[in-house]
């Protein structure tokens, strides 16, 4: 070997294609990475790249996080992606040496971040745009050369050790130094923008672009604008002109556009990373990530950003779902685009036909404010939240050893707790449940400072329990709400009881959500156990939540106004906690008519049927996938018999939307509802079960400090939005900072492939204790 030794921390697509490269010209080369059979395949074929038809395989070191020993790291690429940057750091850090540096090599603004854990004078800014993608474990498919810009961060001018990263990376290709990084990532992430929104539907990046310039513009447009406001220098990359793509010159920026497109279908990646992230790898994307700094920077200035959150948003919705990908987002966002004021003046006509100056035939006309981020100021004080965790990492590992080390009897507990049947319809069996709870709280808490229990008509009592916090713990509790009715009939334990199996575990109502109450108690238990902080906390138990808390949600509001915040113990999605979810409206839509002798007077009768049926036509085209809102008329029915024309139609509808502007917007359109055949009558009843949760600062410092809680575990936390409320909606609503799905691993809420995995119960079950803790530090 010959060279300087380099550790490249991420060996995916840009840090295989960086390690194969300077392994390939004599450097020692180590690679870390968390995925261990990408890790074991290095180790046993060698790193591999592919170009075209061609392999090309190299030897060099590769271990995982956990099994790596050897020296101190001196020349670090980090290569992760964003949301995974912390985590990564917090490996690095203790084993950097004094002389060693970091460099980002990523997408995204992480360089501050980085400095904040080995400072900036080893820090390293960098600019990478490679096209690269791993296709199996081992193996990297290389896109063709791209830019890659490399300097000091801030601007500083560019350094000794800047000289030499770019001489050794001439072993990839035509890397440069330069004292204005930033211009180029501010530059890249305007065309990120852009790739972001062609990941919303499955077709070439190109294409896209191309018959979506009004959103394309306007994307680019909005990070300029922030870009302006730090006073950034854009440069030109690769076939990106990024000066020309600024508002001002439409006959430039259509050029621009032109050479853009052409060189995007000369390369051999036709589609982004974030779009195989969705659709292929079925894992979160990290833009929404990336951008944050975007849109804060924006949000300080009173920028608005409604294209640029509309995409985000739609990752969002198809991290969860990505069959909804689909070329109808970029028909709205170039409506979007266009309310917001940011029109192309050329009117060229896109490759499919359709002329820039006109919408597309069909395309959903979006109000400016449809798809908009709240201003976010609704949230109590965020100095009520804290700001990191209390516990070191030592001390996060001994809770989850102490946890693992009970598996068992949180196991049992679980059982026990499944074996007590609490249907949200069967009284009786909720108040044995509830009485089962108070007793199994005793047990594992002991008793409470206080206790309330409200009894309700028709649902399952409340239980609140309120106990006394440690440490520099403020007096104003934390609420942690859970709710233990179910929606699983009684009886149904007969076929289909508790069982374990090795790490799963299935039952009616172990993932929605009993499973999550055990592990909030443990959690306490556990920071009791040893000795480590806990806040006051106020725990709230209802019987009606799958039936839509109408008994219990006033109770809710009361206790959140009393709390700094609330964590929800609902089960997890796939593991992320949920930081959006819709709100719900259910309404019932009443049509009456006159009934007749279908056949003896055929034309007398005023069919209340006919009216529905065009009225569930006129329901759907109030809804608005793009912008998140679904409008189901799940029940109809209507008429008496066959030869009578039909004098009354009921439909039931369930309505979800994103946005408080949405909200609004349904509401409108449902009032404007009228009868086509003036000889019936419309009447709408019904009307939003639960409020709006849109991601706010406070809630996103609460997923920001469980983030950092979950990293000494191991586990790199994500955040996701879902179509489904729960009480967290009406948390948020009264103002207060709320996490949500902090409870159960597993799946198959409501059906009979309902499980939850043990290993999962202990490591949700130490991330609450580490978030708990946090609280009693803030």
């Amino acid at each position: 070997m010959k060279g300087d030794a380099y550790t490249v921390v991420g060996a995916g697509a840009i840090g295989g294609t960086l390690a194969h490269s300077l392994a390939a010209a004599g450097h020692p080369v180590t690679v870390i990475d968390t995925d261990a059979d990408h890790v074991a395949a290095i180790r046993t074929d060698g790193l591999t790249i592919l170009r075209g038809e061609e392999r090309e395989s190299v030897r060099l070191d590769a271990a995982t996080p956990e099994d790596y020993q050897g020296p101190p790291l001196r020349r670090v690429l980090l290569s992760v992606k964003a949301q995974a940057t912390q985590a990564a750091m917090r490996w690095i850090a203790p084993r950097l040496a004094p002389d060693g540096y970091v460099v980002s090599v990523q997408n995204g603004f992480n360089e501050e971040l980085i400095g904040q854990h080995v400072g900036t004078e080893r820090t390293i800014a960098a600019f990478v745009n490679i096209f690269a993608d791993v296709v199996k474990p081992g193996v990297v498919r290389d896109g063709g050369p791209g830019a890659f810009i490399i300097g000091e961060p801030g601007g500083a001018p560019v350094s000794e050790r800047v000289r030499d990263l770019v001489a050794d990376l001439q072993a990839w290709g035509p890397a440069q130094a330069s004292d204005n990084v930033e211009g180029y990532l501010w530059a890249k992430a305007a065309f990120g923008a852009m790739l972001s929104a062609t990941a919303l539907a499955d077709a070439p990046m190109a294409e896209l672009i191309d018959r979506h310039r009004a959103a394309m513009y306007a994307l680019a447009a909005e990070v300029y604008a922030a870009a302006d406001t730090a006073g950034i220098r854009l440069e030109p990359f690769d076939a990106y002109d990024a000066p020309a793509f600024q508002p001002g010159d439409p006959v430039a920026r259509d050029a621009a556009c032109d050479r853009l497109t052409g060189w995007l279908r000369t390369q051999p990646k036709d589609r982004s990373g974030i779009w195989r992230d969705l659709a292929v790898r079925r894992r979160p994307v990290e833009v929404t990530t990336h951008y944050e700094p975007v849109i804060e920077r924006s949000r300080r200035a009173d920028l608005d950003t409604p294209v640029l959150s509309a995409v985000l948003d739609g990752l969002r919705e198809l991290e969860r779902d990505p069959s909804g990908m689909s070329e109808a987002w970029l028909d709205a966002l170039d409506a979007l685009a266009k309310a917001a004021g940011e029109h192309t003046t050329a009117g060229k006509d896109n490759s499919d036909g359709r002329s820039e100056a006109e919408p597309p035939l069909g395309a959903m006309a979006v109000p400016a404010k449809m798809i908009d981020i709240p201003a976010e100021t609704d949230d109590k004080a965020l100095g009520d939240l804290p700001i990191g965790p209390a516990l070191t990492d030592t001390q996060a590992v001994a809770v989850h050893n102490w946890l693992d080390a009970h598996r068992d009897a949180m196991a049992d507990d679980l059982a026990a707790y499944t074996s007590m049947e609490s249907s949200s319809d069967d009284k009786h069996c909720l108040a044995a449940c509830l009485d089962w709870l108070r007793g199994w709280l005793d047990a594992t808490l002991g008793a409470p400072e206080s206790e309330e229990l409200l009894p309700r008509d028709g649902a399952g009592d409340i239980l609140i329990r309120r106990y006394a916090g440690t440490g520099p713990s403020a007096a104003t509790p934390v609420l942690l709400v859970a709710h233990y009715d179910t929606v699983w009939s009684t009886g149904t334990l007969r076929d289909w009881p508790y069982r374990r199996e090795g790490d799963r575990i299935s039952g009616p109502g172990v993932f929605d959500m009993k499973a999550g109450l055990v592990q909030a108690t443990w959690a306490l238990r556990a920071l009791r156990e040893l000795d480590l902080p806990v806040p006051a906390c106020t725990l709230l138990l209802n019987g009606d939540e799958e039936t839509g808390s109408q008994a219990s949600s006033e109770v809710i509001v009361a206790e959140a106004q009393a709390s700094r915040a609330a964590l929800v113990f609902e089960a997890s999605a796939d593991g992320a906690v949920k930081t959006t979810r819709k709100g719900v409206g259910l309404f019932s839509l009443t049509v009456r008519g006159e009934e007749a002798h279908a056949g003896l007077d055929p034309t007398r009768g005023a069919s209340a049927v006919n009216e529905m049926a065009r009225q569930v036509l006129a329901l759907e085209g109030i809804a608005a996938p793009a912008a998140g809102t679904t409008v189901n008329v799940g029940v109809l029915r209507g008429g008496t018999r066959s030869n009578v024309t039909a004098g009354e139609a009921v439909a039931h509808l369930d309505v979800r939307v994103a946005t408080a502007a949405e909200r609004d917007r349904v509401d409108a359109a449902l009032a404007a509802l009228a009868p086509v055949d003036p000889r019936t009558t419309l009447k709408l009843d019904g009307g939003w079960n639960r409020p709006v949760f849109e991601r706010t600062e406070g809630v996103g410092r609460l997923f920001a400090v469980a983030r950092d809680c979950a990293a000494p575990l191991g586990l790199d936390l994500r955040e996701t939005a879902v179509g489904g409320a729960s009480d967290g909606n009406f948390i948020l609503a009264a103002g207060t900072p709320v996490l949500d799905g902090l409870g159960a691993v597993g799946g198959g809420a409501h059906a009979r492939s309902e499980h939850v995995t043990l290993s999962g119960m202990v490591e949700r079950s130490a991330l609450a204790a580490g978030v708990l803790a946090a609280f009693a530090g803030a």
